[in-house]
C-alpha cells in the first residue's frame, strides 16, 4: 500500500509544480492555494510512504514521478517541446523508477 500512496504524493508533486506557474508570486489565491494544498499532500505522503519503503528509494520514485509527470503536462499544456528524445529521455526515467521498485525488498 505504501507504493500506491507514494504514486499519488508523486501526482500531487505534478500538481503543485503546475500550480507554481500560475500563483503569480502568490498573488493568485486560488492557485496558491492549489499549490499549498498539493504540496502539503505531496510531502505527506511522501512521509507515509518512506515509513515502509527506504527514503532513498521513495524520493527517487516520487521525484522521477513528479519529473515525468511535469514534463508531459508542459508539453500537453503549455506547448513543450515533445520530441523523439524527449520522449526517450522519459522511458528513461521511467527504467529507473521500475528498477528501483524491483530491487527494493
Amino acid at each position: 500500500m505504501a507504493w500506491f500512496w507514494l504514486i499519488i504524493g508523486g501526482l500531487f508533486e505534478v500538481g503543485f509544480t503546475t500550480s507554481l506557474r500560475f500563483v503569480d508570486g502568490f498573488r493568485n489565491l486560488p492557485w496558491t492555494l492549489a499549490f499549498l494544498v498539493s504540496v502539503a499532500l505531496s510531502m505527506g505522503l511522501l512521509e507515509y510512504a518512506a515509513r515502509s519503503i527506504p527514503m532513498g528509494t521513495a524520493y527517487a520514485v516520487w521525484a522521477g514521478i513528479g519529473a515525468i509527470g511535469t514534463v508531459v503536462v508542459g508539453m500537453l499544456w503549455f506547448g513543450e517541446p515533445a520530441t523523439t528524445l524527449r520522449a526517450l529521455l522519459i522511458l528513461g526515467i521511467v527504467g529507473c523508477i521500475a528498477g528501483l521498485k524491483l530491487t527494493t525488498a
